[in-house]
This record gives structure tokens, sequence and C-alpha cells, in this order.
């Protein structure tokens, strides 16, 4: 027990210990001149109810799963010819070299990529394939991209854990059994997987709906995701109670999702012992 110690205490401190008051806040009144009054309420969750912040949810839900989708449609082929490539670890240390530079300046350098006079743009006129700059940043397909691009080697390192494992001899024996690609990987090299691909999923789904420097910076004010919300009610609103309130819906996503993904590993751990 002495060894958890440190990091329950740490985990107490700086976790459990905020979120309690931030719980604390969401029932709270609103100061006259910010910051919170004495009194409980419901007012701020009721509040949350609007269609306006049901939409800004469902969103940020929306785009977090679409994100996570994509992710997975690129994650799992790549995890894939890492783990079978004799240049693995130069392959894996591509994957990860983007973490050696801020988020904001990854983020930024996409903006430099699809604005009007963009690379992309600039690229395009010159082959010719569009005759004026398209409409490229502060668009759902530029938030979308971020996501994809800031969160996508969370998905290919779990995955790769997981196929690394994988024994060569199976593949050989389902080949030798007359089973066609396609079922090679639908049935050995998925499900053996499997574990790597919840774990990926849940590592991109969890940060993408907290997200809201990308959508800031390239949705612009149009794309709003609950990461902004919460950002605008503690900062230029000053609104510490309804943010409270709206960080603690988005925590209850969050705990849904992980519920979820722990429920889908305990039926394939149960599946696997059979």
């Amino acid at each position: 027990m002495s060894l958890l110690a440190p990091g329950v205490l740490w985990l107490g401190l700086f976790f459990l210990v905020p979120l309690l008051l931030m719980l604390g806040a969401s029932v709270m009144h609103r100061g006259v001149y910010g910051g919170v009054e004495a009194g409980l309420t419901l007012e701020h969750y009721r509040r949350f109810l609007d269609p306006l912040y049901l939409q800004v949810l469902w969103r940020t839900i929306w785009w977090a799963a679409l994100a996570t989708l994509i992710c997975l449609l690129l994650g799992l082929p790549l995890a894939w010819v890492i783990a079978r490539s004799r240049y693995k670890n130069l392959l894996l240390f591509l994957v990860v070299l983007p973490f050696w530079t801020s988020f904001l300046v990854r983020t930024f350098a996409i903006i430099f990529l699809l604005r009007d006079t963009g690379l992309v743009n600039s690229l395009l006129l010159r082959l010719g394939l569009v005759s004026e700059p398209l409409t490229l940043l502060y668009t759902p397909f530029a938030v979308l991209l971020g996501l994809v691009y800031g969160f996508l080697p969370f998905m290919v390192l779990p995955i790769f854990a997981s196929l690394e494992k994988l024994d060569p001899a199976l593949l050989e024996a389902a080949e030798m059994l007359g089973a066609r690609p396609s079922a090679q990987f639908f049935r050995v090299t998925l499900p053996l997987a499997r574990p790597g691909v919840i774990a990926g999923c849940l590592l991109v789904f969890v940060p993408a709906l907290g997200s809201f420097i990308t959508s800031d910076l390239l949705g612009g004010a149009k794309q709003v995701m609950i990461g902004n919300l919460v950002q605008n009610q503690f900062t230029s609103a000053r609104n510490w109670p309804f943010g409270s309130a709206a960080s603690f819906v988005l925590v209850g996503v969050v705990l849904a999702a992980v519920v979820l993904s722990l429920r889908l590993r305990d039926r394939d751990q149960a599946e696997g012992s059979r």
C-alpha cells in the first residue's frame, strides 16, 4: 500500500479535489461580477437542456466519433504495416515524431496548409484543378482534419502493440486451410487486435471530446464544440457555474465511453478464456 500512496495522493490533490470543487460550483449561483455565490440550484443543468447547447454537445460527440472512425481506418493498416516491417523502429519513430512539437504549433501548421493562399490551394491552382481558391479553413472538414492529425498516433500505437504479438504461424495455418486474405484478416488478425482497437478508440475519442484548440483555430466561431463552450464560460462570459455544469455533462459522456470500452474488453476476455 505504501507504494500506491504517492500516486493516490497525486490523483487526490490534482484530480479528485478539483473535480469536487467543480461539482460544487455547478450547483451554486453565479456571482454578479463572476465567480460563484452561496446557494444551491440546478438552474445551470436545466439551462444546458436548451436545444442550442444540446446541438453543441451532439456536434462534439459526432465529430469525436467520426474522427475516431477515420483514425481507425487509417491506423489499423498502418499499424499492420509497421508490425510486419523490418524497419519498425524507424516507422514508430516517425509516428511519434509529431509529439516533439507543440500541439498548438501543429494546428497552426494546418492553418498555413488550408488557408486561401496556403499550400493546398496554391498547388491546386497551379495544376489547373480549380479556378479559384477552395474554402477549406473554418469548415467542419478542417476541424476533422485537425482532430485526425492530432490523435492518429494514439490509435496506431495500441493497435501496433497488439499486432506485434500476433504469431505469423496463425496466418500461415489459416492460409493452409484455404482462408483467403480477407478471411485471414477478419477471422484471425482483427479478433487478436481487438484489445488494441478498443484501447485506441478510447484514447482518440476521449481527448477529441474535450478538444477546443482544434475547433477554435480551424473551425472559427462557426464550429463550436463543448470544449469551446466551457472555455468561453470560464473566460469571457465569467459564468463559472454554467461552465462547471457543462464540464460535468462532458464528464458523463466520457464515463459512458469508458464503461462501454471496459465492457467490450471484459466480453473479449470472457470469450477468449472459453
